[in-house]
């Protein structure tokens, strides 16, 4: 089982957490999973959180 699995399974525990509240729930929950999925694959090494937060700020583009 690699950290993406293991990232997504704990977003997966936190939507269940999440769903009690309702579709704000629910929303909050696919949020809870993408970063879930997001820190696992950065602690697999497969994303670099760095080079993502450059793009989103603008510092260096991908092209």
């Amino acid at each position: 089982m690699n950290m993406t699995v293991v990232g997504i399974g704990i977003g997966a525990f936190v939507a269940f957490m999440s769903f009690q509240f309702g579709l704000w729930g629910f929303l909050v929950s696919l949020l809870f999973m993408g970063v879930g999925a997001l820190l696992g694959r950065a602690a697999d090494g497969k994303l670099d959180l760095r080079s993502v937060l450059d793009a989103i700020t603008g510092r260096r583009s991908s092209s």
